[in-house]
């Protein structure tokens, strides 16, 4: 978790993932990323899962997401 201005940020690398394939959720400050990739069979092939803290002046209202071209996923949130 990174501080910039009033703002919390937290970056990860999903580029191996379809936007579809990735879901963030967030509880009591926590931030979770979980990808996973599925092939034609229906097997999983490729996973990610990362979780973190915010601190404990994040808004929680405010937690957002944006997935860049390039794939990486941004998570911001206001103190």
């Amino acid at each position: 978790v990174r501080a910039q201005g009033d703002t919390y940020q937290v970056v990860a690398d999903v580029s191996q993932f379809e936007p579809p394939d990735i879901v963030v959720t967030t509880s009591n400050c926590h931030v979770a990323i979980h990808a996973e990739k599925v092939a034609e069979d229906g097997t999983v092939c490729d996973t990610f899962t990362h979780k973190c803290q915010l601190p404990e002046d994040t808004d929680p209202l405010s937690v957002s997401c944006t997935l860049t071209e390039t794939g990486t996923l941004v998570i911001t949130a206001r103190r």
